[in-house]
């Protein structure tokens, strides 16, 4: 019995840490309790083991440059800079003018609301990559609106929900952060083959919200006209959009010939910020030259646009590291605040104070997976793990198969960052085996983690919208009617189409890999037939051997021709070599 323990301490151990999580310890305490208890008993059977557990106390002075190695990663310090971002941006109002702006754009429209709010999160995803204030803030703000206007209850928590978590594979989104940092892999990689994930993702959102205001119109219908107080005026809008790319273009012929590639780049910042200074004098010296809707747009989308510029734009054109961009886009959140007047000390507090939980949060986890990983790998459990994987049926696509459908069900009881943590480590080693780019498949994993904030009954998004949702009947503060409450069931089976979405882009994820791949760039075509290697063969100096390169001289003359050095084996009256009396040295 000594020795089958002994043998099989590896999945025991991982057998072991389910079971803690499953009985609600802290995950971080989890594994190091769970790493340390399997050290002590690794160190006794280690005689039984036959050579499997490689685990001695001495073993255990790794611990401390294991721990500074996590508490000295840059690039774990992206995640402080974004959440701080984040908690600003939405302290800021963003949200709300955000909400309130495109909803009126979008209102004439069957369902506008639901895409105001889709589009909405895919703006909050790319400036702020928290979940939790993203789902909050369109709780709060879009939800009795929906409501007010007849919206069903079921489809509008759920697009809420949805929205939220776009948070998680946008960038600069956190869990894409840990990711990266677990797979050994670059952020802003990682940053680039999510991007186009993100926002297909984005549009099957859109797409479904179609399909249902078509086959169910009554579920989402369109805002009444005296909802809609900024009025008409899309058409001074496009107008507006079209003078903003003729600047742009003739900004673009102007500056290629002194900055060349980035000319394009320069030339949409000077149409961006040209129309926005219209809009802003427009506005300000009430010249009406612009619609309401039209101001109102161009001031309020503008401004999260460039800060989203600001922070990716520079990532992806290699400007800055995603480190420096999360720092740069901090700052840009509290000059944000300040311009709207929404900055003061109680704000800068909170996003701190909520700043600092997260992170200590996330290095306590870390901290906790090396004291786990250290006995884990000292009972040969990456080489279980990894032969378990990699033996699957069905080669690349079984393992692909069978990984995503263990982590879509553990995600029913775990987080994404506990995810991250625990099964990615042991994933990356048998994805790498199989010739699998780690980039793509954690974008993959990402998407797939994604569903952990939806699905019941653990769903973090759920709760977050449950916590703002009404429990009770109310009076609606416009129209003055009752309104019911929105049950735990209706926000569930409403996240229910939206878990379903999720799972058709983790497979289009692997049916369409270059969604993902073009974060490589094209790179150069190369005809492997019209490589020729030519290695300069052996000769007298001048003498090109037939191939145009001269010979390769040394000492003492060519030792395959037989002829000393003054004979043509090699340079004039050069002393051959007497390899019979050892060398000299003198």
């Amino acid at each position: 019995m000594i020795e089958f323990i002994a043998v099989n301490m590896a999945p025991i151990m991982f057998a072991s840490l389910i079971i803690f999580l499953l009985l609600g310890y802290p995950v971080a305490f989890a594994l190091a309790a769970n790493g340390l208890l399997f050290f002590w008993i690794g160190v006794e059977l280690a005689p039984y083991s036959g050579g499997t557990i490689h685990l001695s106390w001495p073993l255990l002075n790794a611990l401390p440059d294991r721990f500074w190695g996590v508490m000295s990663n840059d690039t774990l310090l992206a995640i402080p800079f974004f959440t701080f971002m984040g908690i600003v941006l939405e302290r800021s109002g963003m949200a709300e003018d955000l909400l309130d702006t495109v909803g009126q754009l979008f209102g004439p429209v069957r369902g506008g609301l639901a895409y105001a709010v889709i589009f909405v999160g895919a703006l909050l995803a790319a400036t702020t990559g928290v979940v939790a204030a993203s789902v909050i803030a369109m709780g709060l703000i879009s939800l009795p609106i929906m409501l007010r206007y007849g919206y069903d209850r079921r489809v509008a928590s759920g697009v809420i929900a949805a929205s939220g978590t776009l948070a998680q594979i946008i960038p600069p989104s956190l869990v894409l952060i840990v990711l990266a940092d677990q797979l050994g892999r670059s952020v802003g990689d990682m940053y680039a083959g999510a991007l186009i994930p993100g926002l297909v993702l984005t549009g099957l959102y859109m797409l479904y919200v179609l399909i249902m205001s078509i086959v169910k119109p009554n579920s989402m219908p369109a805002l009444p006209k005296e909802a809609r107080s900024l009025g008409s005026g899309v058409t001074s809008l496009l107008v507006a959009l079209l003078i903003c790319a003729g600047v742009a273009y003739a900004a673009h012929v102007y500056l290629t010939p002194a900055y060349g590639e980035n000319a394009d780049i320069l030339g949409a910042t000077v149409g961006v910020a040209f129309i926005y200074a219209i809009a802003v004098l427009d506005k300000g010296m009430k010249l009406n030259v612009m619609s309401r809707l039209a101001q109102q747009v161009i001031i309020v989308l503008i401004p999260p646009l460039a800060l989203i510029f600001l922070v990716l734009g520079t990532i992806f054109l290699g400007i800055a590291t995603p480190t420096e961009g999360g720092a740069m886009g901090a700052v840009g959140a509290l000059i944000m605040a300040a311009a709207k007047g929404r900055l003061n000390m109680e704000v800068i507090r909170s996003a701190l104070t909520s700043t600092t939980r997260l992170s200590a949060f996330v290095l306590f986890i870390l901290i906790g997976s090396r004291v786990f990983s250290l006995t884990f790998y000292g009972v040969n459990g990456h080489l279980w793990v990894e032969h378990l994987l990699v033996s699957l049926p069905g080669g690349k696509v079984g393992f692909l198969i069978a990984v995503n459908i263990l982590v879509f069900v553990l995600a029913f009881f775990l987080d994404f960052f506990e995810l991250a943590f625990i099964i990615v480590p042991l994933l990356a080693p048998a994805a790498e085996k199989l010739g699998i780019d780690l980039i793509w498949f954690g974008v993959l994993l990402g998407v797939n983690m994604q569903t952990s904030f939806m699905h019941p009954p653990f769903g973090f998004a759920l709760f977050y919208l449950r916590s703002v949702a009404a429990r009770v009947p109310y009076l609606d503060r416009v129209t003055g009617k009752q309104i019911a409450p929105v049950t735990t069931g209706q926000i569930y089976w409403g996240s229910v189409p939206f878990v379903g979405i999720q799972i058709l882009m983790v497979a289009l994820t692997i049916m369409f890999p270059q969604m993902v791949m073009h974060y490589k760039g094209a790179g150069a075509a190369v005809d492997p037939n019209s490589i020729k290697i030519e290695v300069p063969g052996f000769g007298a100096p001048g003498q090109n051997n037939g191939n145009g390169l001269p010979g390769l001289q040394l000492p003492g003359g060519n030792p395959f021709d037989g002829k000393p050095a003054d004979q043509g084996g090699g340079q004039q009256n050069a002393p051959a070599n007497d390899l019979s009396q050892p060398p000299s040295f003198n």
